[in-house]
């Protein structure tokens, strides 16, 4: 497989972990500390932490949700030795049956993120998703992190 295929590969594996709640899967794609900024989202400002930390909150969260969906696409690649930047257009949708609305909340956006050649392969070292757009019912994440406690 050629670089561009395993760096899209590595993104939809993304996608797969936190849908299939496949954690291992999940980690496997990350550098051990990474660089996060979801700030168009959460409007918290972007933070570097450990793969291991991501992946408990994001846990925390996508555990308590009856299901999600991550659709990524038009995926754009440069390569430059070993290290690269994939962009990519994400809808991602979140269920939660609930009493408290509408059971689905839908986001767009796109991911930027920055990956490096490690361990035998692709490996995400920063992630930055913008927010174009969204719809629903957001309390349905505050839902599902209320549910885990």
């Amino acid at each position: 497989m050629d670089d561009r295929a395993e760096i899209c590969e590595t993104k939809y594996r993304y996608a797969y972990g936190i849908d299939g709640k496949d954690w291992e899967l999940y980690r496997s794609i990350f550098e051990d500390e990474i660089t996060l900024d979801f700030s168009s989202f959460n409007g918290q400002p972007g933070a570097t932490m450990s793969a291991d930390a991501w992946v408990k909150s994001c846990r925390a969260l996508f555990d308590g949700l009856d299901a999600t969906q991550h659709q990524m696409s038009n995926p754009l690649v440069e390569v430059d030795g070993d290290r690269a930047r994939c962009r990519m257009y994400v809808q991602a949708e979140h269920h939660l049956l609930n009493d408290q609305g509408d059971d689905t909340y839908t986001l767009g956006g796109m991911y930027d993120d920055r990956l490096v050649r490690a361990r035998g392969g692709w490996r995400i070292e920063a992630v930055t998703l913008r927010v174009l757009w969204n719809r629903g019912n957001r309390q349905i994440m505050q839902l599902a992190l209320e549910r885990q406690k």
